[in-house]
């Protein structure tokens, strides 16, 4: 098999596999749209007896209503439009004011809400405990975060008989995704009080607004303990029942991620939890719960405890992230994994420092497309030597192409004896067929890796370039950038060597428009890689192939 024939096959294979787990992702079950959902599908979750002293059976709620039937309050932050259900306090729709829809660009984009029955949930368990079905009353106060203030409080209260009364305190924070929850129990019994929190999100199994199977990525729970580390939930496990995860650990968070946004459970270190998650039998369309389970600390008779845990719903800026996932000393809230949500496929090893060195460069430049140009290059320049290699050892083969036509002519009947003569042919001429090959597949894994770090960067997400080129994470609209792109691999193809056979020499023509056409659906900024690579791969193989002609040129001049 000669290099152009393995160069065919690498390219082939890498596509088929590509496509193929992207369209697995993108046929994953899909439940019907729904107009609007209650939140009161997922039933209240029940700790094992091992996670803190037995407790009585969940109760009845309080009260008991839908969402749709439920007053809500609506809080606006500088990052959020927030809706919250007197029924069980719950976030039923979260607005994010710096991003825009992905498919209504004059509406902001909606994490939580009844288009996907995303809700996010807390209650208590115990004896008449309030949890997410008990109707709340809503104390007075302020509803905008305005003016100097930094933080905004919202003030939920309910009565859980025999004397005791809970309170859900949301806290926002000017310029933070981080939204701050705390419920304070107040015990007027005469008897101490025992009592479990959880805090679960809700959602259905559809993909994202927006998802193509080209660019599908990652939906659904995930777990993080310092024992088992990063574990994806596949909605397909859960539907059969057969997800594993990490259940039990003093550390941990859980979130349910989709591509560019997060939304996250993080209890404090060092507190005993219990993760779970599963399908909702009850619920209107296939939907999931996924939660966990913290105890409450002992309430004496006329005690009042708070116990605290936040979420995080917001992007996955990779900076934002890490900060949470320093300790509580460095300012950040112990959210250890958290930047693993940021899904970069499999290279991650490779593709988050690439995503370091792109921030690093659109710090400097203030621009993220002239970012991925700069960064194009830079790459170029790393694999400079690899790639002259290659170049020279095909520039060598266009050389000797025309003798090979020649020994195809004279023992196209004898394949044994055409490779013999061929490979003596390379000997001579001191040509390693698969030395165009070898220098490539090298380089594949960051190629590779730099596709996922493009591909999950939601700092790239609206981000525009230049003229019509508005949006990089999106379509090129016009179609100008992947016609450019099938322009430059038409001139590639026309650069190399043409392959003896007739068929291979057809269906190299032919893939420049197979790949034109596959990239009319992806990501601009994708797309933008290919061209200016392909262009820097142009100019160098161009030189190298003139440099090798003239010499060879220069060299039979000689000789005469």
């Amino acid at each position: 098999m000669d290099n152009r024939r393995l160069l065919l096959l690498l390219i082939f294979s890498f596509s088929l596999v590509m496509l193929w787990d992207a369209w697995q992702k993108y046929n994953q079950p899909q439940a019907p749209a729904v107009a609007a959902a209650g939140t009161a599908a997922a039933p209240a979750p029940k700790p094992s007896s091992s996670l803190h002293a037995p407790l009585p059976a969940a109760p009845a709620a309080v009260a008991v209503g839908t969402a749709e039937k439920a007053d809500t309050v609506t809080v606006g932050t500088d990052l959020f439009k927030v809706e919250i259900s007197r029924q069980g306090g719950d976030i039923i729709r979260l607005e994010l004011k710096d991003y825009r829809d992905s498919v209504r660009k004059d509406h902001f984009f909606t994490l939580f809400g009844p288009q996907h029955q995303y809700y996010a949930q807390s209650g208590l368990i115990g004896d008449g405990l309030p949890n997410h079905k008990t109707l709340f009353a809503v104390a007075p106060g302020s509803r905008e975060l305005a003016g100097d203030a930094q933080t905004l409080e919202l003030r939920l209260e309910a009565v859980a008989g025999n004397g005791v009364r809970v309170a859900k305190v949301y806290t926002f924070t000017r310029g933070s995704y981080l939204i701050g929850l705390t419920h304070e129990i107040a015990n007027g019994s005469g008897k101490e009080l025992l009592a479990h929190a959880y805090y679960q999100f809700q959602r259905d199994v559809k993909a994202p607004d927006g998802e193509s199977y080209m660019v599908s990525t990652f939906t659904g729970p995930a777990v993080f303990t310092d024992q088992e580390k990063f574990q994806k939930v596949n909605f397909a496990d859960i539907e059969a029942g057969n997800a594993k995860f990490a259940t039990k650990a003093d550390n941990g968070w859980i979130a349910m991620i989709q591509h560019y946004f997060v939304a996250a459970w993080i209890p404090e270190p060092g507190l005993p939890r219990e993760f779970y998650i599963r399908k909702l039998e009850s619920s209107q369309n296939p939907a999931v719960a996924a939660g966990v389970i913290v105890p409450v600390p002992l309430v004496a008779p006329g005690a009042t405890v708070s116990l605290a845990v936040p979420v995080f719903a917001g992007p996955q800026i990779q900076s934002t992230l890490e900060h949470l996932a320093k300790p509580q000393a460095d300012g950040g809230i112990g959210a250890q994994g958290l930047p693993l949500v940021v899904d970069y496929g499999w290279l991650t090893i490779i593709a988050a420092p690439i995503f370091w060195c792109l921030e690093a460069i659109y710090k400097l430049v203030g621009n993220w497309g002239w970012a991925i140009v700069l960064l194009t290059v830079a790459i170029k320049l790393l694999f400079y030597p690899l790639s002259a290699a290659s170049y020279k050892s095909m520039a060598k083969m266009k050389t000797v192409t025309p003798r090979l036509m020649q020994l195809k002519e004279r023992y196209g009947d004898d394949r044994q004896k055409l490779n013999q003569e061929m490979m003596a042919l390379y000997k001579r001429e001191k040509i390693n067929p698969l030395g165009g090959c070898l220098p490539i597949l090298v380089q594949i894994p960051v190629f590779i890796a730099l596709y996922w770090a493009l591909l999950g960067a939601v700092e790239i997400r609206d981000a525009p370039w230049i003229l019509w080129i508005k949006d990089l994470s999106a379509q090129d609209p016009y179609y100008i950038l992947p016609l450019i792109m099938m322009g430059t691999m038409l001139i590639q193809t026309k650069l190399n060597p043409t392959p003896p056979d007739p068929i291979q020499a057809k269906v190299m023509l032919m893939m420049p428009f197979i790949f034109g056409v596959m990239f009319f659906f992806f990501p601009a900024g994708l797309v933008l890689y290919w061209v200016v690579n392909n262009v820097l791969s142009i100019a160098q193989q161009w030189q190298i192939t003139r440099m090798i002609e003239s010499g060879g040129k220069a060299a039979n001049d000689s000789k005469a």
